[in-house]
């Protein structure tokens, strides 16, 4: 349907009464033809899509998907959830979904190595975009990705919504900010969460993929059993592993919270240490430092064993001499160095406006808050066309430190970066890894000026 087609038939907007109860009348009228397609509609693609659907009336009018099995059960969800009931129109090349031309927003929630391609073609269509992290799988794509965000002056917002968390943004104002913790010496970030072990068997591509599509600039490997539709992150084909998984986020954070850049210099050792037979490629045991000049930021991710802390298994600890913060997805405590004035808070749900979230299949209940109020800052910044919370610029920079992250320990050395010039420093073996080579016939985004 075309626009003046839908506002026709929906009398501009179809609202009920939780709606209104969600947003205010005014807010919800003036977003009444906000159109909407997604890129990818999977786990997290479907997470981003209803929690934007529960904070604006907005009408989702084409998916996208190379999985029709995927595809078809994301078309049902969306029009039960969806206030006009409407079925989206399908595709299963993005490409001719953002052909069509008449979208307001794209959400990209693709593999990692989609991200870039589907994202910039979304912004030359003239749609404002939301993209998950890590924006890019490699540095060049991330640099091609902002150029074009502003080349074609496109609101981008970057899924890492730990800036976005309400008792994370309660932590960074009332304690980092607040002064709380004094001078901060050192920071460390970490996950001890577990990964694949063993060996992925082959079995046939189902009916439903088209897995030439779903590989697309990535080599064209040989399915298996773990690959689709979650299971990609555990080969690096087609991301980035565990760093450019979870660091990105604890990175990102504390970035956020400390008003940090880009680092100077990343170093990064480890492997695949206890499982060095498998199939999986992705590092088990990794360290990586991310010296800021006056500060260092150090991840550790060791995927077996136990947690050194069980409450915060994957998490970020800010140390300064009048006390120590740690903060995570699920809550936060600190703890002053001498004297009361210790504070815990946990996730904040929304049960009560959001009832639907409690039996909403694979979400993550507790990031639902953090994903509703990044929709919200990218829609008030759709309208004033200022800079969202984690714009585009901010993803790339913790994305980029996260891949430098693996170059590192690839190569064995520190890598010492150029901010201004956007390359390694005196290093042309690193540098000529910032860019992955693509399979035919898709080709490399390269940044263009505006």
């Amino acid at each position: 349907m075309k626009r003046r087609q839908f506002l026709r038939s929906t009398g501009g907007a179809a609202f009920g009464l939780a709606s209104l109860r969600r947003f205010g009348y005014a807010e919800a009228l003036a977003d009444s033809k906000l159109r909407v397609g997604l890129v990818g509609c999977g786990w997290y693609g479907k997470s981003a899509l209803f929690r934007l659907i529960q904070v604006a009336p907005v009408e989702v009018v084409s998916l996208c998907d190379v999985d029709r099995a995927q595809l078809e059960k994301a078309a049902d969800m969306t029009a039960a959830r969806q206030a006009s009931k409407a079925r989206p129109r399908l595709f299963g090349d993005y490409r001719k979904m953002l052909a069509e031309r008449d979208l307001d927003l794209a959400i990209v929630s693709t593999p990692d190595h989609w991200h870039a391609l589907a994202m910039i073609e979304a912004v030359k269509s003239g749609a404002d975009v939301y993209v998950e992290k890590p924006i890019s799988a490699d540095v060049v794509e991330g640099q091609a990705m902002l150029a074009a965000a502003r080349k074609h002056g496109r609101i981008v917002q970057v899924g890492l919504q730990r800036r976005s968390t309400p008792h994370l943004v309660e932590a960074r104002d009332e304690i980092v900010k607040a002064g709380k913790l004094g001078r901060i010496g050192q920071v460390e970030i970490y996950s001890y969460y577990g990964a694949q072990r063993g060996f992925p068997k082959p079995l046939p591509v189902p009916a439903t993929l088209d897995w030439d599509f779903w590989s697309g600039p990535a080599p064209l490997l040989p399915y298996n059993d773990v690959v689709h539709p979650r299971g990609w992150r555990s080969f690096m084909a087609y991301g980035n592993g565990m760093v450019g998984d979870l660091a990105v986020h604890m990175l990102d954070m504390v970035r956020w919270m400390l008003d940090l850049g880009m680092p100077k210099r990343i170093s990064s050792s480890g492997g695949r240490i206890i499982d060095p037979g498998a199939g999986f490629d992705i590092s088990d045991t990794q360290t990586a430092t991310f010296d800021f000049g006056g500060l260092q930021v150090v991840w550790n991710h060791r995927a077996w064993g136990n947690p050194p802390d069980p409450q915060y298994p994957w998490a970020a600890t800010l140390f300064g001499d009048k006390g120590t913060l740690k903060a995570s997805v699920m809550g936060y405590d600190f703890t002053p160095v001498e004297g009361p004035g210790a504070v815990h808070k946990d996730v904040r749900y929304e049960f009560d406006l959001f009832p639907e979230d409690q039996t909403e299949e694979e979400l993550e209940k507790h990031v639902a808050p953090a994903l509703r109020a990044h929709m919200k800052n990218l829609l008030a910044c759709r309208s004033t066309r200022a800079r969202p919370v984690s714009d585009i610029e901010q993803g790339m920079i913790s994305s980029a430190s996260c891949i430098l992250a693996n170059l590192s320990m690839r190569l064995g050395r520190t890598l010492e970066w150029d901010a201004a010039r956007g390359f390694v420093k005196g290093d042309d073996e690193a540098n000529g890894l910032l860019r992955r080579p693509y399979r035919a016939p898709w080709v490399h985004p390269e940044p263009e000026g505006g």
